[in-house]
């Protein structure tokens, strides 16, 4: 099973009065990790969106357990935990670098839409290509 490796390094912004990261970033993070994780299908997201493929969220989670703070760096496992030719299921664990601690871990749900008409498509009967692509990381 094909995993990303995102590197991010906490900003002062990110950061509430506590010092700790906002949970609102968590999910920014997995926005940057999904847009690495895609690359590994071996296109671009932006490549996608100009096919006319979306994926908008349908559904999110996140399960804090402890803190990032600022200046840390943090590394984002992302993986694909399951894919039909409609949606996709990714995971992320958020950890420290310095010493391996899990952070936080989150998926989230994504459906794959055509970006004219903004409804849902069946990947693999109208993209096989792309849902080979994906296929390949599971």
């Amino acid at each position: 099973m094909y995993k990303s490796i995102t590197e991010l390094k906490v900003r002062y912004a990110e950061t509430d009065q506590m010092g700790i990261v906002h949970h609102s970033n968590y999910y920014v993070y997995f926005e940057a990790a999904r847009e690495d994780f895609i690359g590994g299908v071996g296109m671009e997201y932006a490549e996608m969106e100009q096919m006319g493929i979306m994926m908008p969220i349908m559904e999110t989670r996140c399960k804090y357990k402890e803190g990032a703070k600022y200046g840390d760096i943090l590394l984002i496992e992302t993986s694909l935990k399951e894919l039909s030719p409609v949606k996709v299921l990714l995971t992320y664990n958020i950890k420290r670098k310095n010493d391996q601690k899990l952070l936080a871990k989150g998926e989230t749900v994504q459906a794959f839409v055509d970006k004219e008409k903004f409804k849902i498509i069946n990947l693999k009967r109208n993209y096989p290509e792309v849902y080979e692509k994906f296929q390949k990381l599971l």
